[in-house]
């Protein structure tokens, strides 16, 4: 008998004994059933005798059930146990049910498989140990509701025991018995597949798959995904694993995602076995799971061989570096151009990519070559630096191949340091251009304070003699002032905006006339020696200029060579079809006419050879050099059309070579005009003129020069100035009804500027002679004040320059008529 235990002994019927309550009880019952007979009959003798026949009948029942006693199951004296019985069968748990006597009142059959007999827990073994423990959890239970046991060992189950109390009156203990749980091999397998061993199997080219009897994929390593899902984080698990395989008329296996592409693959079985399973437990998944291995197929040995050889042929012939590693990251071959990208010397090979570039750069390029060696073919591109550029990132582009033996990752590498070059020079371009427009700013600001401390000097000059106690400290402050305007000329320089004075002529000759100088600057440890070349061509520059870049140059040539040495000026033609055979990417094929200077001093480093033409960059100790003695010749060289360029090794001195464009022009015979005196005669005069300058320091210092310097006493005749602090407050002025004889204004101006103030101020006055002055280079400013009868003046000026400009300009005023 199933589902319950049933009980056959004398002690089971005790509930089934006779209550105290039975005889009285049945006596009543029979004299009720008499007086009901006698009520209805009206007879003594039979409401008698129907009640003896009820305590007869009593009597036989009671003595009959004594006589022939029956068998009652506890499930018929208990509530029902079999939706319990059922539930427990289900459960696939051995579960049991004892009462208060500890009496087992149910069980599922699985209790019984694995404990024979049905034995009433806590004693299901024959360990007294086991029982003891299970006794003092059953304890527990009827004490806090619930207890405890792991670890039950029967044979070859290892068995946890809940037990807790149950029942509507909690007068029950339910007994679960659970198997534990033991790791199989397909648990290994699959934890093996999706961690760190399935990636180091990848990594090998082993592409691992695990299926299930069915065929479906149940998991799988980043290798198997990238290759046949196109994504390591695909999924893919559940489905059919010959769908992403395909297999042609050769009977080779593939994958069916690489499709004509592809390589054959080879195929490894790996069985696994289940673990065995307790007694009466269900499976839920099919047999025969299977762990299936995946690697390309190795081409033939003679064919690969054969095909790698002629591989390497064809790219060591390519003009671009190429080379090939292995899966491992090898380096099987490189051709001369990658060598030569890779700043290898003849006949160096290296043992792995990474050893090419900088030891940060290394692990990045290791696993690049891994990805790429065990995906599918593609193809991608990593930055490094190479270890002997490393102040220069490129691209080092990877790509997957297949089919070629060993060689799994093709490399390249371009050699670009023609293009870094070129690059290094259009930031230094750039970086010039904008330190350039800087210097500019601040040496227009500066030439305005400028302005005014030196006119002010000069002003204060007017009322003392030499001799007097403030003559000689006015004289320094003017002095100073006039060094710093130096400084802002050669900051102009630099930037390419200072005022030139183009004239044709022949560079010889500017050596010539700045030799002497050089001989005083260079000192007797330094010997200088000159010399020209023939057929020289005239070139347009400044000579002014051309004169200061030359002394600017030798006097850095002396400062680098303090034990003496030797200075080499030398001077000659360059034509265009000489500067194709140059193939510089800078210097434009045309005939130019060259000055070189030389020295024979330490030399300059290589790292700052790059840096020399910057401003305020001197490798001087501090305080004996200010750093813009080269950008000063940058500057005047670019801006007179030039080119230079620097030469250095160290040890072996420096060279600087200036290239000047030759002069094409009409006039290019001519040769330059000498230098005409400087006449002096009165800067007084006569006349209104309008001060136009937005710069209040600038214009009360001009406008007080205006007025004294041009005032002759004997006469008590001067000018008479008038004031305005823009264009508009000069065009009122201007248009207020006074003859204006000269106009002089500043050019860069709020609101109007000068040259539209001008352009206005022309169309009713068309003779108004017009003097512009600014602290830009007229150079820059050539477009905008680009006005007929206009004269210029840079700032900063002395009182005298400024009375000798107004009065050279008022001198265009045409004759009045007679």
């Amino acid at each position: 008998m199933q589902g319950a235990r049933v009980i056959r002994d004398g002690d089971a019927w005790a509930a089934d004994r006779p209550s105290p309550l039975t005889l009285p009880m049945l006596i009543l019952l029979a004299l009720i059933s008499a007086g009901l007979v006698l009520y209805a009959a009206g007879n003594w003798a039979l409401g008698a005798g129907f009640g003896a026949m009820v305590l007869a009948g009593a009597a036989l029942l009671g003595w009959y059930r004594r006589l022939y006693p029956q068998e009652v199951a506890v499930g018929e004296v208990v509530p029902d146990w079999t939706v319990a019985r059922a539930a427990a069968d289900a459960s696939n748990m051995a579960i049991a049910v004892t009462d208060r006597a500890g009496r087992l009142v149910c069980a599922s059959d699985l209790f019984g498989e694995w404990f024979p007999g049905f034995p009433a827990p806590p004693h299901i073994t024959g360990d007294a140990a086991l029982s003891e423990n299970l006794g003092n959890a059953a304890r527990a239970a009827w004490r806090d509701g619930e207890a405890r046991v792991e670890g039950i060992v029967q044979g070859a189950l290892r068995l946890d025991a809940i037990i807790g109390r149950t029942g509507r009156s909690e007068d029950y203990l339910l007994w679960r018995f659970s198997p534990v749980r033991q790791p199989s091999a397909l648990d290994d397998v699959h934890r093996l597949l999706t961690g760190e061993a399935g990636r180091q199997l990848g990594e090998a080219g082993i592409m691992a798959v695990m299926i299930g009897g069915e065929g479906r994929i149940r998991a799988a390593n980043g290798a198997f995904l990238l290759r046949a899902a196109g994504r390591i984080d695909a999924n893919i698990t559940g489905r059919d694993f010959a769908a992403h395989m395909r297999v042609d008329d050769k009977a080779r296996l593939f994958l069916a995602r690489e499709e004509s592409g592809g390589i054959p693959l080879r195929l490894l079985q790996v069985p696994l076995k289940r673990a065995a399973q307790p007694i009466g437990a269900q499976s839920g998944a099919q047999d025969g799971p299977m762990l299936l291995l995946l690697i390309d197929e190795p081409a033939g040995n003679a064919g690969g061989t054969s095909a790698l050889s002629y591989i390497e042929t064809l790219l060591s012939l390519l003009p671009f570096g190429l080379a090939m590693a292995d899966r491992d990251g090898r380096v099987l071959f490189l051709n001369k151009a990658f060598s030569r990208a890779a700043g290898l010397k003849e006949g160096e090979k290296p043992s792995y990519p990474g050893d090419l570039v900088v030891r940060e750069d290394q692990a990045a390029v290791a696993d690049a070559v891994r990805r790429f060696a065990v995906g599918p073919q593609m193809s991608g591109d990593v930055a490094v630096r190479m270890r002997e550029q490393p102040d220069e990132p490129i691209a080092l582009s990877l790509a997957g191949v297949r089919g070629l033996g060993e060689a799994a990752v093709l490399l390249s590498l371009k050699d670009n340091s023609e293009e870094s070059k070129l690059k290094r020079q259009v930031a230094q371009a750039t970086k010039m251009q904008a330190i350039g427009q800087l210097a500019g700013g601040v040496a227009h600001d500066f030439n305005n304070i400028l302005t005014a401390i030196i006119g002010h000097c000069d002003l204060m000059l007017m009322r003392h003699t030499p001799g007097d106690s403030d003559y000689d400290d006015i004289q320094q402050i003017k002095s100073n002032s006039n060094r710093a305007a130096g400084l802002t000329r050669q900051l102009l320089a630099f930037s390419r905006q200072q005022t030139l004075r183009p004239q044709i002529l022949q560079l010889p000759d500017i050596v010539a006339d700045v030799s002497n100088l050089l001989k005083r600057l260079l000192g007797e440890s330094v010997k200088l020696e000159v010399t020209h070349g023939r057929n020289l061509g005239a070139v347009r520059a400044d000579p002014g200029q051309l004169e200061q870049v030359i002394v600017n140059l030798a006097v850095n040539a002396r400062d680098a060579m303090p034990d003496g040495g030797t200075l080499n000026i030398q001077t000659y033609a360059v034509p265009a079809a000489k500067v194709r055979e140059m193939r510089s990417d800078i210097l434009p094929p045309a005939d130019y006419t060259a000055v070189r200077v030389s020295d024979t001093g330490l030399g300059i480093p290589p790292d700052i050879l790059s840096k020399i033409f910057e401003p305020f960059f001197t490798t001087k100790e501090l305080g004996k050099g200010t750093g813009l003695g080269l950008s000063t010749v940058y500057g005047i060289v670019k801006q007179s059309g030039g080119f230079i360029f620097a030469e250095s090794e160290l040890g072996r001195g420096a060279s600087f070579v200036i290239y000047l464009p030759v002069y094409q022009g009409a006039d290019a015979d001519q040769a330059a005009q000498p230098k005409a005196p400087v006449r002096r005669s009165e800067t007084w005069g006569t006349g209104t003129v309008l001060l136009v300058e937005d710069e209040d320091m600038v214009r009360a210092v001009a406008e007080r020069a205006l007025t004294r310097q041009g005032y002759k006493v004997l006469t008590r005749q001067g000018y008479k100035v008038l004031t305005a602090n823009d264009g508009e407050q000069g065009l009122e002025v201007l248009n207020g009804g006074e003859k204006i004889d000269l106009l002089i204004s500043d050019v860069v101006m709020p609101n109007m500027d000068g040259p539209s103030m001008v352009a206005r101020a022309r169309a009713a006055h068309p003779d108004l002679p017009v003097l512009f002055m600014s602290g830009y280079a007229e150079e820059q400013l050539r477009k905008s004040i680009d006005i007929a009868n206009v004269a210029f003046l840079p700032k900063p000026f002395s009182v005298s320059q400024l009375a000798e400009a107004a009065r050279d300009a008022l001198a265009t005023r045409p004759a009045p008529p007679e």
